[in-house]
């Protein structure tokens, strides 16, 4: 062998023995990581689920008139911010004004009429026990007696259909003052007014909708978790979130409030339809209704439809 031979082999020698060290130590590293990773995961990892599949949703309040008639002031815009209560439109009061006065005289006139009808039964009464005292001494008919009889009776239901008729013009008076005041159209709750689209001068019907409230103070988020990260979510679990608007930087405290009658795919205008010969299993997700801080939402406001990622935490099972 030729020194330069030997002098190679000295050099390959040290170089394959780093390798090797170094080869151990990677594993070494590797499963230090993955023992690490794996007790994390077992006593802390595991009872956190997430998802960014998660979007604020509230319930919206359609502000629609009760009485018809021409729209004469609309006092709000949308992103207007409102209060429960607070005039958001006004209706034309000359029609309801009209019908309340139309009721007030039918009443007056209801009430006239058993005045009269009450005259007529005394007189019939007093009429009666006159022949019922001469019918004796044969001074009065049979066929006399029957007609006063008949004039008492007929008296004596006048009367009480002029009562009723005096309780249905009182009813129609009642209504007519709720429908005149009706023509002020009020806020439903507080929030923030949405899809404004009634104008003056528009003539509307009861029913309409007008414009719409949206409650954000009362704002809720439905974040869609896969069926298979729901085995320990129970309603009252602690949950943080945070919005794609805000950022990770603002964290919102939620609460698990319950889990929708179905996933997304069942509610679906043309459902999946399984059983067919095509079938291929598909990962179904079920919306998880979380509540909110109302004073982290007065805070940091959201709007409707906003991108959340949510993260539950499932140690406390009630």
């Amino acid at each position: 062998m030729t020194q330069s031979s030997e002098s190679s082999e000295k050099f390959e020698k040290p170089a394959a023995v780093r390798r090797k060290k170094g080869f151990i130590l990677l594993g070494c590293v590797v499963l230090v990581c993955a023992v690490a990773w794996g007790i994390y995961w077992f006593f802390w990892g595991s009872y956190f689920i997430e998802t960014d599949n998660a979007y604020t949703a509230v319930e919206v309040a359609q502000v629609t008139p009760s009485t018809g008639g021409t729209v004469q002031e609309v006092r709000v815009v949308d992103t207007q911010r409102v209060k429960e209560g607070e005039i958001l439109v006004v209706i034309d009061e000359v029609d309801a004004r009209l019908a309340l006065a139309q009721a007030k005289a039918d009443a007056e006139h209801a009430v006239a009429e058993l005045a009269i009808a009450e005259s007529d039964y005394a007189r019939a009464k007093i009429d009666l026990k006159r022949r019922q005292a001469l019918v004796r001494d044969g001074s009065v008919s049979g066929d006399e007696l029957t007609r006063a009889q008949n004039a008492f009776s007929s008296g004596k239901a006048s009367i009480q259909a002029a009562k009723a008729a005096i309780e249905q013009a009182k009813a129609r008076v009642d209504q007519a003052e709720v429908d005149f005041g009706r023509t002020t159209v009020r806020a439903p709750v507080d929030g923030v007014v949405a899809k404004r689209s009634v104008q003056v001068g528009q003539r509307v019907a009861a029913g309409d909708v007008l414009l719409s409230v949206v409650p954000v103070q009362e704002m809720h988020v439905n974040a869609n978790f896969k069926e298979g990260q729901l085995e320990r979510v129970r309603a009252g679990q602690k949950a943080k979130l945070y919005a794609d608007l805000y950022g990770s930087s603002v964290i919102y405290t939620g609460i698990v409030e319950g889990f929708s009658g179905g996933t997304g795919s069942a509610f679906a205008i043309i459902p999946a339809q399984n059983a067919t010969g095509n079938w291929i299993k598909v990962v179904q997700r079920l919306p998880v209704r979380i509540r909110l801080d109302p004073e982290e939402l007065k805070a940091n406001p959201l709007s409707v439809g906003l991108s959340m990622t949510v993260t539950v935490d499932t140690r406390d099972a009630p």
